[in-house]
């Protein structure tokens, strides 16, 4: 327990090396959250997280009535028939890796991952899922990969590649401003994903990212900001658009599970909504949807962001240094 990294990170990493090297093998009982809490000195929450961080890379799984196993990490080839009667042993042979090891790669698996996520949420990925759709064994992963959490912060310095800003940043602090607000809130669109990943209060070292943060901070030069308000600046405008974004795979994942685009779904609500109006309590509400307004996120970001842009400028010209 001396390496860097939560606790639960490390609990996990050291069951999952276990798994690796074969002292723990398919079926076999993993320790238990209480035996975790006893072994290692920390508290049960911790011993469920690194539970919880195992099975989600598809290492383990809960067995009803029999507690947390280690679950099948590839299929078994046929049987070889043993040498016959009177002749000499083969001499042992080393095993082949399933077909599609020797390629595989830490970006092919990005790639990968990028795509299941993008298709169907991050609620689908785990490492044994993109082993069987990459044809190996999920163990043969982690010597790309640390595990999932490491996964997920490849993925995003993947897909900021998807969006790069211009080699040429046009003139003027706001349209500098607006390139880098529109090209992140088309990677949010592209990768629904990609917003509730990334963390404001803890950010994860994403290069590619960083090179977005390094453009705001340059446009920003020249304006007598103090780096409180050049990175309260960023801050702002980036977390406007990652707040709209997080919506998208919300509204994704509800679409998946009901069957209903967002039109579909708001027809159902219609009837209980008008009656609701139509008690008196909320006559600035049923004044606003006698209009058909548009909730489309692209126009809601587009409005924010001309807003947040005004205020700004606001700012810059009005304040004391």
């Amino acid at each position: 327990m001396t390496q860097p990294g939560p606790p639960y990170l490390r609990i996990a990493d050291e069951i999952r090396r276990h798994i690796a090297d074969g002292v723990l093998r398919e079926g076999d009982h993993v320790p238990s959250a209480r035996r975790i809490t006893r072994d290692y000195g920390v508290a049960l929450a911790t011993a469920t997280k690194a539970l919880a961080a195992l099975q989600a890379d598809g290492l383990t799984r809960a067995v009803p009535g029999v507690g947390t196993v280690v679950a099948a990490q590839a299929p078994a080839g046929p049987a070889q028939p043993g040498p016959a009667a009177g002749t000499a042993p083969r001499p042992a042979s080393v095993p082949k890796r399933p077909a599609g090891e020797a390629d595989l790669t830490r970006e092919k698996i990005v790639r990968k991952a990028i795509g299941i996520a993008d298709a169907e949420g991050m609620a689908q990925l785990s490492m044994r899922r993109i082993a069987g759709d990459l044809g190996v064994a999920t163990m043969s992963l982690y010597r790309h990969v640390g595990g999932k959490e490491e996964l997920v912060v490849y993925m995003i310095d993947s897909a900021f590649t998807d969006f790069p800003l211009p080699e040429r940043a046009p003139t003027g602090w706001r349209r500098r401003l607006e390139v880098a607000a529109r090209l992140q809130w088309q990677g949010f669109r592209r990768h629904p994903w990609l917003a509730p990943a990334l963390s404001m209060t803890r950010p994860q070292l994403i290069p590619n990212g960083m090179r977005h943060t390094e453009w705001v901070f340059a446009s920003l030069e020249g304006l007598d900001l103090s780096p409180e308000e050049m990175l309260y600046v960023h801050l702002t405008l980036f977390g406007f658009g990652r707040g709209l974004a997080m919506n998208l795979e919300l509204e994704a994942q509800a679409e998946q599970d009901t069957g209903l685009s967002v039109d579909e779904w708001l027809q159902t609500q219609e009837q209980e909504f008008q009656s609701l109006l139509q008690q008196g309590e909320f006559p600035a509400i049923e004044r606003m949807f006698r209009h058909d307004v548009d909730m489309d996120l692209d126009i809601l970001f587009e409005f924010g962001l001309t807003r947040l842009l005004d205020g700004l400028d606001r700012f810059f010209t009005t304040r004391t240094p």
